[in-house]
């Protein structure tokens, strides 16, 4: 039987992304030379949130990009039936520029790994910052860690961090930690 305990609703979670915000315009300022993509699937609305929230907090259009690392996975082949990759959305280059990946649960660090590599497809970046909603600490594979965390959370092996957005169609915003 599947258990769900809940981590974090609204108004926390709002109160949440606009800290996350703040940190990044102490860190860019200007956002002139910075870009943000959200990692496809489940880091594009946090990333739309956080941009919207920088666009309205600075007035300055920060460039957003959607990024899929499916064909960069390193379990790619090994899947028993073929993964089904979304949409990759780059209307820039990443060159010289400073990029902030945006994705909502960071785990073992493979996908940042593989989302890394496909991003090398856009250009060289100057930096690359890793902002994330939930740091599933203790389930680290590769020496990754973020540079924005909205929460660090201990879990276990067997259990799964579940976030859910009004704009996929749930009735509210919640983070679940799920068994």
């Amino acid at each position: 039987m599947t258990q769900k305990r809940l981590i974090l609703s609204s108004p926390l979670l709002e109160i949440m992304i606009s800290r996350l915000c703040q940190q990044l315009i102490e860190n860019h300022q200007d956002f002139a030379q910075s870009v943000v993509l959200g990692l496809q699937p489940r880091g594009i609305p946090l990333a739309e949130r956080v941009v919207a929230e920088l666009r309205q907090k600075t007035g300055r259009q920060i460039p957003l990009g959607q990024l899929d690392a499916t064909f960069y996975r390193d379990d790619f082949r090994r899947r028993d039936s073929p993964i089904v990759p979304n949409k990759t959305n780059v209307p820039f280059l990443v060159e010289n520029k400073n990029v902030i990946l945006i994705d909502d649960v960071v785990a073992t660090g493979r996908m940042v790994r593989a989302a890394l590599d496909a991003m090398t497809a856009f250009g060289r970046p100057a930096r690359v910052e890793l902002l994330v909603l939930i740091d599933r600490r203790y389930n680290r594979d590769l020496p990754i860690e973020p540079d924005y965390v909205g929460m660090k959370v201990n879990t276990l092996d067997t259990q799964r961090v579940q976030v859910e957005w009004k704009e996929q169609s749930f009735e509210a915003d919640r983070i679940w930690l799920v068994d």
